[in-house]
């Protein structure tokens, strides 16, 4: 095939020989497989946003850590400049996600490099050579039992490194020979650092819960998302923690009051934080 403009500049340099075909082409981004040498591989080549875009992002973007004061300033503003580092930071998550995740022993397509904008990572087929999404297979009752098992161990192992994917269902998990394999890591999500993580989490783990129980029922009842976020919360989760599945929910009344001296406080410190922002911005 033609070798899209994006991917042009890989070949040029020698980081891949050949671009055979088309995998798949989303909102984000669009994927190719790729020859380098002896090698198949994907090459996922991120689109640009605009702004309404980065406006759905916010939610995943509390709590990550920015280069620099300026950078922040830039993002904080949505600026031209921020915006486009904004953009840069959002592709660079998913890289550092993969390494980070690959490294940790969670089920993810093992990271090849970024060149140019483009990510190299192993591409994920069954065993017909097709690229199949746990969405569109059938399951026996133990294979779902099983792949839950593993999922739920992965979710674990992000967990403890700090991370939450975010945006995980049947869509984003693809069903390799040996197994269930994460994709899609852009909007991965800070644990100790975004006021939403526990909601991203516990959505994460019922998608997994509520597709995976067409297959074998009795996961419908479980709430492993509820028992690993209460032992990450104490700091006592660790990536090979025997989980039950089973949780206790607290039904004591809210204590509202409380809770809206904590909402006053809150916006008392978001107006401080921001006039320091704002002489900072004075100062330079």
């Amino acid at each position: 095939m033609k070798t899209p403009r994006d991917l042009q500049p890989l070949v040029e340099d020698g980081v891949i020989d050949e671009v055979m075909r088309p995998l798949k082409s989303g909102k984000e981004a669009s994927v190719y497989v790729v020859r380098r040498g002896e090698e198949v591989l994907c090459a996922k080549v991120y689109k640009d946003m605009g702004q309404r875009s980065f406006q759905a992002r916010v939610q995943y973007q509390e709590g990550r850590k920015v280069r620099g004061s300026r950078q922040a300033r830039a993002i904080g503003k949505a600026s031209k400049f921020g915006r486009r580092e904004q953009e840069t930071a959002w592709k660079n998550t998913e890289v550092d996600a993969l390494y980070q995740l690959s490294d940790a022993g969670v089920c993810v397509p093992r990271p090849h490099g970024y060149f140019h904008g483009v990510l190299l990572m192993d591409l994920v087929t069954d065993a017909d050579g097709n690229a199949a999404r746990l969405a569109e297979v059938d399951l026996t009752p133990e294979l779902a039992r099983s792949f839950h098992e593993r999922l739920v161990r992965d979710v674990v192992r992000m967990l403890c490194l700090g991370l939450i994917h975010g945006d995980l269902s049947e869509y984003n998990v693809l069903v390799a020979p040996d197994g269930p394999v994460i994709i899609d890591f852009p909007q991965v999500v800070s644990a100790a650092g975004n006021n939403a993580a526990r909601a991203m989490l516990l959505r994460d783990v019922h998608n997994l819960r509520d597709s995976l129980a067409r297959f074998a029922p009795e996961l419908g009842t479980t709430h492993f998302g509820e028992e690993m976020w209460a032992l990450y919360e104490k700091g006592e989760l660790q990536p090979d923690t025997a989980l039950t599945g089973r949780f206790v929910f607290d039904e004591r009344r809210a204590d509202v009051k409380a809770v809206e001296w904590s909402i006053r406080d809150a916006r008392e410190e978001a107006i401080i934080r921001q006039q320091g922002r704002e002489e900072a911005d004075e100062r330079d």
